[in-house]
């Protein structure tokens, strides 16, 4: 029977051609919208975790909650043998603390309400890869009383290069502290949120501000960022005793999460809508190439034949063409993925964000497994309807036609 089917295919050369165009565009367009969907995923998790977050990060329980509005509760005193602990496994590339704080800038003139982080400096160059440096530099271990603003902050006080200003914050025992910094650096991140209220000082700074020794925050850079669930889970069992939250990236970075199940939900369409294209196209085609070959349906059934094997027969040659489209496509899909990604697509900065970047098609296993089937079945299941209605035509009628 798959002989057989495989040689009516083969006969009916201009409706099989037909057919199999619109399975392996169907399916190619699939690759290349899924593909693209994939490395936007892809860049807005690096952008996250080399421009605020880091891999992995770990703090007192309720921080994530509420550390925000009062981090000087939840501060982790001690931090260098826990951050030594972590550092020795393989997949780790640095552990680095950061004391957050909020306060008020003043550049001689104007007030400006912050949110202020204290960073191992030359740590945090290797992880903030995706920050990008509008005026100056990132900040080094050396620069004790350095600092560096977000775009947004820049231009709301009008700071440049070398400014002076004065840092304004509340210690956790009620008192106010101001210290005195250089500007030495302009970024932009991901987020223009961000960076309108953001700037980084050396965390010794900080801790000399805010009159205290600990941290609010552990920080984990990975080398690879595949390797964070399993990272966390070792680090939860490495430090059960030290009643730490341990939190991955996408846990802290709701926009991520929001943003994928977003565009998941539009690509779930998307995919129906190709699927129901496909099983119409296909169908239609099916029906009037069956229907002309009704004849030879009629004559297989006088010659003994049952409707159960013409049946088969026609959900057969479904098969066959589903699956010549669907492999096709994939080709075809695959081999535009990688010229587009070639050249690059220039994109604009995404809503909330500040930054343009150069899409690409990322090809997947599950990208093309998904719409490898979506040709597949959408080609067989429209093949049911035609079959089922030539197997039940009556002999007389389907020798009629031969007429």
């Amino acid at each position: 029977m798959l002989n057989f089917a495989l040689r009516n295919v083969i006969r009916q050369k201009l409706r099989s051609a037909m057919i199999l165009a619109a399975i392996a565009f169907g399916v190619a367009g699939l690759i290349l919208i899924g593909g693209f969907i994939q490395d936007m995923f892809a860049q807005l998790a690096e952008a996250t975790i080399h421009s605020q977050t880091g891999h992995v990060q770990l703090a007192r329980p309720g921080y994530f909650g509420a550390g925000s509005r009062s981090p000087e509760r939840f501060l982790i005193p001690g931090t260098d043998s826990l951050k030594r602990r972590i550092a020795s496994s393989g997949e780790v590339q640095d552990v680095m603390a950061r004391m957050r704080f909020s306060g008020l800038l003043n550049n001689g003139k104007t007030d400006l309400p912050i949110v202020g982080e204290g960073i191992e400096p030359d740590k945090e160059i290797r992880l903030g890869t995706y920050i990008v440096i509008k005026q100056g530099r990132l900040l080094r271990d050396k620069d004790a009383y350095g600092i560096e603003i977000g775009e947004g902050v820049a231009k709301s006080l009008r700071l440049h290069l070398g400014d002076r200003v004065n840092l304004l914050v509340t210690t956790a025992d009620g008192a106010i502290n101001v210290l005195d910094f250089v500007v030495v650096g302009v970024f932009q991140s991901f987020s223009r949120d961000y960076d309108a209220h953001a700037v980084k000082i050396p965390l010794a700074a900080a801790q000399e501000l805010l009159a205290t020794n600990g941290a609010n925050v552990i920080v984990v850079a990975l080398h690879r960022t595949a390797d964070t669930d399993a990272v966390a889970a070792k680090i939860r069992t490495d430090i059960a005793n030290a009643q730490l939250d341990v939190r991955k990236w996408y846990e802290i970075d709701d926009f991520y999460g929001k943003a994928v199940t977003l565009y998941e939900r539009q690509f779930g369409v998307l995919r129906l809508i190709v699927l129901i294209m496909i099983l119409l196209s296909v169908s239609n085609v099916l029906n009037m190439s069956i229907f002309e070959r009704a004849g030879e349906f009629g004559t297989m059934r006088a010659l003994g034949i049952r409707s159960k094997h013409v049946f088969r027969s026609v959900v057969l040659e479904g098969f066959l063409m589903g699956l010549g489209g669907a492999v096709a496509g994939c080709l075809l899909g695959v081999f535009l993925a990688w010229a587009i990604s070639a050249i690059g697509i220039p994109m604009p900065p995404p809503p909330g964000s500040n930054l343009e970047y150069i899409a690409r098609i990322r090809v997947t296993p599950a990208v093309v497994t998904s719409a490898f089937l979506v040709g597949l079945v959408g080609t067989t299941l429209a093949s049911v309807l035609p079959a089922l209605r030539v197997s039940r035509l009556p002999i007389a009628d389907a020798l009629r036609s031969l007429m």
